[in-house]
């Protein structure tokens, strides 16, 4: 009799199991309710407070828009040449150390009153992963180490390259300020200035000098290439002229190698591409890609801050309610 009524009492367990797991999530659910109705009353409550406060502060976002002065900025492009990246960064040191101390005698060799200065600020950064190449660049060097026992030209080349792909970077150079005309001229004029620069200005010229005779020279070379292979295509037209493996044979002793004219001649015309190139990009220390005209600084609270007031007044009134919610329970307690 006994083992007939053990399955009895098992089942009658787990109903009783069920029904209190029912029971606590309806318990959930009802907690849950009564919570959100709790806060429904609360700002319902204080809905009058609320609006106040998001009305007030909105109207002191909207008075701060109009009392804050506008700040204007201009963005110029540039890309430091002959590894002139350190003086573009110490120049703007310099500027920015003139601005804060209004070093008169300073800016006024440059046609700028320090009286217009007043909130001018100027600034520099990389618009590349200067940190990455940099890393990179000193990765190449440690494993050009094995070969300054071997061939130190070949280190110093590479070395050299590394180097040069490490500091020819785009950079940012940006002037704030708050008269947009006065603005855009002075800063055309500090960059007059960071370009003033003595050493750079001849190493430029030297540069270019070379350049130009680099082209020179190349020019006349295709033009001796070209009169060369003209005369060799006259000669090529005579019948006891043969031609074997690209090579013309004008007589026992000579002997002329059309394809390696022909590359000489391709070698060269891409040299004076390349200079041609190099001396529209290399004018200055620093040249100027794009220089950017006046536009609005957007700061980060007061741009927002019709947005942002209220509802630091908003969260400032929960806070408040909070405590005091802490204190009435704490009194409760004692």
């Amino acid at each position: 009799m006994a083992e007939n009524q053990t399955p009895t009492n098992s089942s009658s367990s787990d109903e009783i199991d069920l029904g209190q797991l029912f029971q606590m999530i309806g318990n959930g659910f009802g907690n849950l309710f009564r919570a959100f109705l709790r806060v429904f009353l609360y700002l319902k409550k204080n809905a009058i407070i609320l609006i106040g406060l998001t009305v007030l502060g909105s109207s002191m976002g909207f008075g701060l828009n109009q009392i804050v002065s506008k700040k204007m900025k201009t963005e110029v492009i540039v890309k430091p040449n002959l590894e002139s990246r350190n003086y573009l960064y110490e120049v703007v040191d310099e500027i920015q150390a003139n601005i804060r101390a209004k070093d008169t005698l300073f800016f006024k060799d440059l046609g700028i009153l320090v009286e217009n200065l007043k909130s001018f600020e100027i600034t520099v950064e990389s618009l590349g992963d200067t940190r990455k190449n940099v890393k990179q660049g000193t990765k190449y060097l440690e494993l050009l180490k094995g070969f300054e026992g071997s061939s130190e030209a070949i280190s110093d080349i590479v070395r050299a390259e590394i180097l040069s792909k490490n500091t020819l970077i785009n950079h940012k150079i940006a002037f704030y300020y708050k008269d947009p005309i006065i603005g855009q001229e002075y800063a055309q004029k500090l960059m007059d200035y960071i370009n003033s620069n003595e050493y750079f200005t001849g190493l430029i010229s030297v540069y270019r000098g070379n350049a130009n005779e680099r082209i020179k020279r190349n020019i006349e070379l295709v033009e001796q290439i070209d009169g060369l292979i003209a005369n060799y295509a006259d000669k090529l037209a005579e019948k006891d002229s043969p031609v074997a493996n690209g090579t013309i044979s004008f007589d026992s002793e000579e002997r002329v190698d059309l394809k390696g004219l022909f590359d000489l001649k391709i070698s060269s015309l891409k040299d004076i591409e390349n200079k041609k190139l190099e001396l529209n990009t290399k004018t200055e220390a620093v040249k100027v890609i794009n220089f950017g005209k006046p536009r609005e600084v957007q700061k980060a609270f007061f741009g927002k801050s019709i947005v942002s007031i209220p509802l630091v007044f908003i969260g400032l009134f929960f806070l408040v309610s909070f405590l005091k919610y802490l204190n009435e329970q704490a009194n409760n307690l004692q």
